[in-house]
């Protein structure tokens, strides 16, 4: 969005046009705002449907050749297209890699920094980053594949060395809510930019990037081998909250107790 803001890119803008030969099995019709929505039909190359638990090893290359954002173009090629872009929701891990690679050929910079430049630091993020799993700093969280106490195995087998678009950014609670604060601001991008993404598609859940609710929040969330993290803000009041766990389990229940009840 503040690529499109700074003139190098549109939602219009079909992904063709950038990705020029590669990917050949994304139609041609498809276009930044259909990712951006989940709306793209693209084949995913996490493949949930199929896959049993998060804890599963579902990359078939070594997780070390994935340290930037090009390399997943070996895990993103041959997956042939679903539906028709536009047709309906569905999440999609693969959409938001694509738009981290069209946002490195746009911009000019590795998506990572590209992170930096237009949110980290205008946000005043203090501790998040792109780390390498391999070469975690200290005081970062391990993350394990189960809560449970005797099989403690961490997740540094599990995932990309380094992560792209669709997760792998480290961060805090107290960062997550700075984040909240600069983009309801209009500091990441402007007003106009933060309602299209926040406005409900007819999917009724999901805007440009985020997960809208009836009550009027606005949420971001995911889960991986050894992670799950909920944040929430309500609009109405200014009221966040957030839940973050190094393991894939415990941050929902949490989240569940908290949506909706915590008082003001």
């Amino acid at each position: 969005m503040a690529l499109a803001e700074a003139g190098g890119i549109e939602l219009s803008t079909p992904v063709r046009t950038i990705l020029g030969d590669d990917l050949p099995l994304i139609d041609d019709r498809v276009t930044v705002r259909h990712l951006l929505g989940h709306r793209s039909g693209i084949g995913d190359y996490v493949d949930e449907s199929i896959i049993e638990s998060v804890a599963d090893h579902i990359l078939d290359i070594p997780v070390h050749q994935l340290d930037g954002t090009e390399p997943y173009l070996q895990v993103l090629d041959g997956h042939p297209q679903v539906f028709e872009p536009g047709e309906r929701f569905e999440y999609n891990n693969s959409g938001f890699v694509v738009l981290a690679l069209i946002a490195e050929r746009a911009g000019g910079e590795r998506f990572e920094q590209l992170v930096e430049r237009y949110v980290i630091g205008p946000a005043d993020l203090t501790a998040t980053r792109f780390h390498r799993m391999d070469s975690l700093p200290a005081g970062t969280a391990t993350g394990y594949l189960f809560s449970d106490s005797t099989d403690l195995r961490t997740n540094e087998l599990h995932l990309p060395v380094v992560g792209s678009g669709d997760g792998g950014c480290f961060s805090t609670a107290a960062d997550i809510h700075r984040f909240w604060d600069a983009f309801l601001a209009g500091r990441l991008v402007c007003g106009e930019a933060v309602e299209a993404m926040v406005t409900r598609s007819d999917s009724g859940e999901y805007g440009l990037g985020f997960w809208l609710s009836e009550r009027g929040t606005v949420r971001l969330e995911g889960h991986d081998a050894g992670v799950s993290f909920v944040s929430e803000v309500d609009r109405s009041d200014g009221t966040v909250w957030s839940v973050l766990s190094n393991n894939p389990e415990d941050a929902w229940p949490v989240a569940a107790r908290l949506q909706g009840t915590v008082p003001t």
